[in-house]
C-alpha cells in the first residue's frame, strides 16, 4: 500500500506514543513535512475524572510547542481547541468521530486549504482514530488511577506494581489529620450536610498537602494520611509538609469564617507530622488489594495526632521533624504514645 508519510506512522507507529501532546506534535510536524500548510492543531480527549471533563492539546507549527488546556465539567465552553486555533487561520475539523466524541482532531492552515488538502486531512484523521483510541483508553486508565490512588501511587500500579507484598522502603515526612467531634455531627445532622462538611475539610487539607508536593494516600472517615517523599534532603520533605499545615490551617480558618455566617459550628482538627521509613505497596486479600503504607512510622504519627485534644494542641510535630527542619518550634517535652515503646519528642508551631 502506498501511503503518505503522516498515513503510514499513524498505521504503524501512532499507537506507541507516549502521550497525547507527543502525538499531536509527532502528527503536526509529520503533516507539515508532507507539504501541508499547517499554523497550528489541537486534539481533544473526554476524560472520566471528578472535575475535569476533557483535556486539550495546542500544537503551534512554528515553534513545535505544545500547551494544554482543562476543560471542567461545569464550563460554559468546550471549544477550547477551536478558539484558540481560530487566531491562527482559516480552521478545519475533519468529520472522523472517536467513540461518541466528534472530531477529536483540529487544525488551523497558514492560508486557506483546498480541496485536495482537505481531503488528506480527512484521509489523516480517518487513519488517526485507531491510535487515537489507544491513548484515549490509556489517558482515562491514567485519570481514574490517579484520582483515586493519587499521582505517585497511581503510577506505581502503571508500572506493574500489581502483586500483593510488592513494595518499598521509602523516607517521608508524614502526615496524619483527623477531623474533632466527627461523631456527633454525623448524629446530629442530615447526611448531605455532613458530606458537604467532609469535603469542605478534604479540599483544604489535600489542596494544601498537593500544592507543597505530598500527596493524599488515603481518606480514613474523617481523617487523612499523606506522605512527602524525601527525595533530596530530609529538611526539605519536611519543610514542605510544614507549609501545608499551616496553609491548610489558614483554609480552615476561612472555611471557619463562613460557616459561623451560615450559622454552622466549626470544624476543629488535630494534625501530626512525623519523619520515617515506610513500606509503600500492596496490602491485601488476593483479589481485593490497597496501595498504601505501613510500618511503624505510620503507627507513630497516628498516636501523635491523638495527643492533640490532651495536650490542647492542634499541630503536633515529632522530634525527627524538628530535627529536620529549619522552621522555628515550640518543644512540649516527652510523651508515651500508646502501643509504642519509646517516649517521643513533642514540638508544635509557635502559634498552634
Amino acid at each position: 500500500m502506498d501511503l503518505s508519510a503522516p498515513l503510514a506512522w499513524l498505521l504503524d507507529e501512532a499507537s506507541a506514543s507516549p502521550e497525547p501532546d507527543r502525538f499531536l506534535s509527532d502528527l503536526g510536524r509529520r503533516i507539515v513535512a508532507d507539504g501541508l500548510p499547517l499554523a497550528a492543531g489541537a486534539l481533544t480527549l473526554a476524560v472520566p475524572h471528578p472535575i475535569i471533563a476533557r483535556r486539550t492539546w495546542l500544537w503551534r507549527a512554528e515553534s513545535g510547542v505544545v500547551i494544554e488546556s482543562l476543560g471542567f465539567a461545569d464550563a460554559v465552553s468546550d471549544r477550547a481547541g477551536e478558539e484558540w486555533l481560530a487566531g491562527f487561520g482559516p480552521m478545519l475539523r475533519p468529520s472522523a468521530k472517536l467513540g461518541t466524541e466528534h472530531a477529536p482532531l483540529s487544525w488551523a492552515g497558514s492560508r486557506p486549504f483546498d480541496r485536495e488538502e482537505t481531503a488528506r486531512l480527512h484521509e489523516v484523521a480517518r487513519f488517526a482514530v485507531a491510535p487515537l483510541a489507544v491513548l484515549a483508553e490509556r489517558a482515562a486508565l491514567t485519570a481514574l488511577l490517579d484520582a483515586y490512588l493519587g499521582r505517585r501511587s497511581a503510577a506505581r500500579v502503571r508500572a506493574g506494581a500489581l502483586t500483593r507484598g510488592t513494595g518499598e522502603t521509602i523516607r517521608a515526612a508524614l502526615l496524619y489529620a483527623d477531623l474533632r467531634n466527627f461523631t456527633a455531627l454525623s448524629e446530629t445532622s442530615e447526611p448531605a450536610v455532613v458530606i458537604a462538611a467532609l469535603d469542605a475539610w478534604f479540599d483544604r487539607l489535600a489542596g494544601a498537602i498537593h500544592a507543597f508536593g505530598g500527596e493524599v494516600l488515603k481518606f480514613i472517615g474523617d481523617g487523612v494520611l499523606a506522605i512527602f517523599p524525601v527525595s533530596g534532603s530530609p529538611g526539605e520533605a519536611c519543610d514542605a509538609a510544614l507549609r501545608a499545615v499551616s496553609a491548610a490551617r489558614a483554609g480552615m480558618a476561612h472555611l471557619d469564617e463562613t460557616r459561623q455566617a451560615e450559622g454552622l459550628p466549626p470544624l476543629s482538627f488535630g494534625v501530626a507530622l512525623h519523619l520515617g521509613d515506610i513500606l509503600w505497596g500492596n496490602i491485601g486479600a488476593a483479589d481485593r488489594l490497597d496501595f498504601t503504607a505501613i510500618g511503624p512510622a505510620v503507627n507513630l504519627v497516628s498516636r501523635l495526632e491523638g495527643l492533640c485534644r490532651p495536650l490542647g494542641r492542634s499541630v503536633l510535630i515529632s522530634g525527627a521533624v524538628a530535627e529536620a527542619t529549619s522552621m522555628p518550634l515550640l518543644p512540649l517535652g516527652e510523651h508515651s504514645l500508646r502501643g509504642i515503646a519509646a517516649p517521643c519528642a513533642v514540638f508544635t508551631l509557635t502559634d498552634a
